[in-house]
């Protein structure tokens, strides 16, 4: 990378370093008390993550937020919006990058890009598979053009890392994949970048969903989760999803395998760092591109569960995860099955893959748990085998929805440790993915209805969620720290804990 890059990108280090200890000896051993300890697979030599693939390589700390390649410009810019929220105590919500200049930073014409002589087949697949992904759902053409004015080089290359610039910034810029990033889903993550979205946990209102402990961090390491500040970002609007594919797994950049993002849900554990492309991904994407805004609202489909219309084609719908059909009224098409449960625990049995075998694309299947309206459904994941307990559970796993807001990600579970995981839906409808391309894996549920409607909390069940009477001290330190005017535990610690 060039001098002027890099020093860009290290002022920035520089003013985040300053933040990285100002929460004094925060009880570190409380987080970990209430977390379940699952020990940790290991699958890619390089890495599993973006994260250790760019430590491995050496390049982490001379990237933003880990993967990032800052021009001058934008580092200046982040650098005086930093100094202008310190001044003015402003926060906003923010992950697509909006500056002045938008929409000059997206792509409107299309993505132009093209392969290095040297890119190897693996390369060339996996972006050309990530970039179909956001292709699909979104109005943002992908062209190969080697000539363009403004155009994407793919570089392969050992011991170089993943990483991308953050949107379209004129000229020939670059997407690094490097040896150990040669997945789809890795591509489809630093194409995200070069659409122009930084990392969901850079987000203002990321504090109300994820802990930062800086004490498990790398040294150096902190500036990555900074949050983003006033004035080159936007979210739409658009709630905090911990399935997004911009999201870091829980132990991204940990400096003793210990959590460095902890989820104040906690079944959410495992859902960060994912593997997929999230409806509120694609939801933003399409908001960031102006997509929806080729759809006539009086002559396009009426879709259902949040979902909104093709900016491909209006008359079918673009659905939330677990729901399919037109209109997002129907189970996904293919594997699976919609199932009637009955006061009576029953279960359900699920296996998926080859032995043996790594598949560059995921096989998965959809079930629907269906009950009487006016009843709520209980599940319970008796076991999850042969799989691999990796943070967003990106090899294989299952998915299930019994969260209030279906346009949200579900719970993601993968290892045997998460056996006995309860879980309680907000309707008569459980949506569940189980999903895998490495190996075999085997997915055992018990489920029924129960008769009356628990709401024991407006943020899911609370038996697993970190916010508790013993942790408040700690909370306390967090939201001074912050300068929030009503911190998340005291909103809700009245509700009645399990």
């Amino acid at each position: 990378m060039s001098d002027g890059i890099s020093e860009g990108t290290k002022g920035v280090s520089h003013e985040q370093e300053r933040t990285e200890r100002r929460v004094e000896n925060i009880a570190n051993g409380e987080i970990q008390e209430q977390l379940r300890t699952i020990k940790q697979d290991k699958v890619n030599e390089d890495g599993d993550s973006i994260t250790e693939i760019n430590d491995k390589a050496g390049v982490a700390k001379e990237l933003f937020q880990g993967d990032i390649l800052l021009t001058e410009t934008q580092a200046k810019e982040i650098i005086e919006d930093i100094e202008k929220e310190a001044r003015e105590n402003t926060r906003t919500k923010r992950q697509a990058y909006k500056d002045s200049r938008y929409p000059d930073t997206i792509w409107s014409d299309g993505v132009n890009y093209y392969f290095h002589p040297y890119a190897s087949y693996e390369t060339q697949r996996a972006f050309i598979k990530g970039a179909e992904l956001w292709e699909r759902d979104t109005c943002i053409d992908f062209i190969y053009d080697s000539t363009a004015t403004d155009r994407i080089v793919v570089a392969p290359g050992n011991g170089i890392g993943c990483w991308s610039s953050i949107g379209k910034v004129g000229g020939e810029q670059s997407i690094l994949l490097g040896s150990g990033c040669e997945m789809v889903h890795i591509a489809a993550h630093e194409i995200g970048h070069a659409l122009g979205f930084y990392h969901t946990m850079a987000r203002h209102d990321r504090d109300y969903h994820v802990i930062i402990d800086v004490w498990n961090i790398t040294p150096g390491w902190a500036r990555q989760y900074n949050k983003e500040t006033t004035d080159t970002n936007d979210n739409y609007d658009l709630p905090y999803d911990a399935g997004s594919i911009m999201h870091y797994g829980m132990r991204s950049s940990s400096a003793n395998t210990l959590p460095t993002i902890v989820p104040y849900d906690m079944k959410h554990q495992k859902t960060l760092g994912s593997p997929f492309i999230s409806f509120i991904d694609l939801s933003m994407m399409n908001e960031h591109y102006n997509c929806k805004a080729l759809c006539n609202s009086s002559t396009s489909v009426t879709c259902e569960r949040g979902g909104f219309p093709h900016p491909r084609d209006c008359q079918k719908c673009i659905c939330p995860g677990g729901y399919g059909g037109a209109r997002c009224t129907e189970r996904p098409a293919g594997c699976g099955r919609t199932i009637q449960a009955s006061t009576k625990w029953e279960t359900l049995n699920d296996t998926l893959g080859e032995w043996w075998t790594t598949r560059e694309d995921f096989t998965k299947c959809h079930y629907w748990i269906e009950s009487p309206e006016n009843t709520t459904i209980e599940v319970e994941l008796v076991d999850f085998t042969k799989g691999f307990a990796i943070d967003g559970c990106v090899y294989a796993g299952v998915e299930i929805k019994t969260i209030q807001d279906q346009t949200l990600t579900g719970y993601r579970f993968c290892a045997p440790e998460d056996a006995g995981m309860y879980l309680r839906s907000f309707s008569n409808l459980v949506p569940i993915m189980t999903y895998n391309r490495v190996g075999v894996t085997s997915t055992q549920l018990k489920y029924r209805y129960s008769e009356t409607l628990k709401f024991i909390s407006p943020v899911e069940d609370r038996s697993q969620l970190l916010i508790s009477y013993n942790f408040s001290s700690y909370k306390q330190r967090i939201c001074n720290y912050y300068r929030k005017a009503t911190c998340y535990y005291e909103r809700h610690k009245t509700v009645q804990m399990r």
